[in-house]
């Protein structure tokens, strides 16, 4: 039985901590209807009625070969796929449902190809796969807090056997662990206090589910929703006691954390804040309200400056194209990490106050100081003296910037300022990046 270790965890999260920036990909049946991920739950559709997205399901557009790519050139360093999402459906070739894209007009197993079109980009890979399942017949219907039939009492619990549903779930997170070749991440989806019976933890047998991942796929990341949901409490990793289903990683949803996430003893997390770029996770044909491309580079920075990540989702239409807002925004993002990834990639707290011109990150003895707005007068470096200051330097051009020696300075001798000379507007007005190196 796995039983947590704090050298080997800090061993497993270093690339995790390295990467800070990845793709989230939901994709399923939810993209026909095309109302969001949730819509069999928020509009109680019964089974059958359902089943016709099944019998049209084909996206001829599929090409995760450009999905990759798109991640790639965005500056992400990891993706994560919904292997099977709440509705149950699977996108892999699973042999224990039928309910599985092998079986409808498209015949294709999709998760191998995303995971084969990612690794090739260089990229490391992630399953999602939800704990909930509104298709199997001994998940529970009524009185749930979120099945489709949660209200309707035609869909009694009884003769339905938990037991047989956890059979049938570790066995598709096993054929997840073994088929498909070496997997970073597994994001597991989600634990809730339902009314009957708290869906946390040892309910879903979770020591035993968590140690055959482990066994199955030595290094692997875990995330933390075997215990806990996207707005609830950290877990028991937070609490100082981690059982054997603790998460590797926090995953805070639709949040950037106001002041980072510590745990319960003032120790720095691992987390990842997961984010949608409109407000639905699947693809909503009506969800036009996306968050611009200098929104989110900024939120980016937000995390890493808190010593976390952004897991951004993108959701496939039903042929198979992310929306083409989506990739505006992803080339956006893109131009600029190609030229200021070095204050991301490897970078965390700062340890600093924060300024109000923008955010700080770190990265051992050098800080990045990201400006959204400019100062009047020299920039103020909050927390330094002139002789702790080796060398600064924009960081998308690596031109030097002199540190300031004016008259407006001289009310301050205990801190440094950097002379960004007379032009009051940044060289990027979204996120000028200046690199202080710092001596000793």
């Amino acid at each position: 039985m796995y039983q947590f270790d704090r050298k080997s965890y800090e061993e497993r999260v270093q690339w995790f901590t390295q990467a800070r920036f990845g793709m989230f990909i939901h994709w399923g049946l939810y993209a026909i209807p095309a109302r969001g991920e949730w819509v069999r739950s928020t509009e109680r559709i019964p089974k059958d009625a359902y089943m016709r997205y099944f019998e049209e399901f084909d996206p001829v557009d599929y090409d995760p070969k450009k999905w990759a790519r798109l991640a790639k050139e965005a500056g992400m360093k990891y993706a994560v796929m919904t292997a099977k999402h709440h509705d149950g459906f699977c996108l892999f070739d699973s042999q224990l449902t039928d309910f599985k894209s092998t079986n409808t007009a498209c015949g294709r197993d999709l998760i191998r190809e995303y995971l084969d079109a990612f690794r090739a980009e260089g990229l490391k890979v992630g399953l999602y796969y939800s704990l909930l399942d509104w298709y199997h017949e001994d998940y529970p219907h009524y009185g749930d807090l979120a099945h489709p039939m949660r209200d309707d009492p035609a869909y009694s619990n009884e003769n339905r056997n938990f037991d047989r549903y956890l059979d049938y779930l570790h066995g598709q997170v096993r054929e997840l662990c073994t088929n498909y070749g070496k997997l970073d991440l597994m994001w597991f989806d989600f634990s809730y206090d339902n009314p009957d019976m708290p869906m946390k933890g040892e309910t879903w047998r979770g020591s035993e589910l968590v140690s055959m991942v482990r066994e199955l796929q030595p290094g692997i990341l875990i995330d933390n929703r075997l215990e806990v949901s996207g707005e609830g409490g950290y877990g028991s990793l937070w609490e100082g006691d981690p059982k054997p289903y603790h998460g590797d990683f926090a995953c805070p949803e639709q949040i950037v954390p106001p002041t980072g996430i510590l745990d319960k003893a003032g120790n720095d997390m691992v987390w990842e804040a997961c984010v949608t770029m409109n407000n639905n996770w699947g693809y909503a044909a009506n969800d036009h309200f996306f968050k611009p491309a200098s929104m989110l580079i900024k939120k980016l920075v937000e995390c890493v400056s808190k010593g976390g990540n952004l897991l951004l989702n993108v959701g496939p239409d039903a042929r198979g194209n992310i929306p083409e807002e989506s990739q505006a925004i992803l080339r956006d993002i893109g131009h600029w990490m190609a030229k200021n990834h070095q204050s991301i990639y490897g970078c965390g707290k700062a340890g600093m106050e924060k300024p109000d011109f923008g955010r700080i990150t770190r990265k051992g003895n050098t800080l990045y100081y990201h400006l959204f707005e400019n100062t009047v007068g020299p920039l103020p470096l909050l927390g330094l003296r002139d002789e702790d200051v080796d060398a600064m330097r924009w960081v998308a051009t690596g031109a030097e910037v002199p540190p300031a020696g004016t008259w407006i300075r001289s009310n301050y001798p205990d801190l440094a300022f950097a002379d960004l000379g007379p032009d009051p507007v940044l060289p990027d007005p979204v996120d000028a990046v200046l690199e202080v190196r710092l001596k000793g």
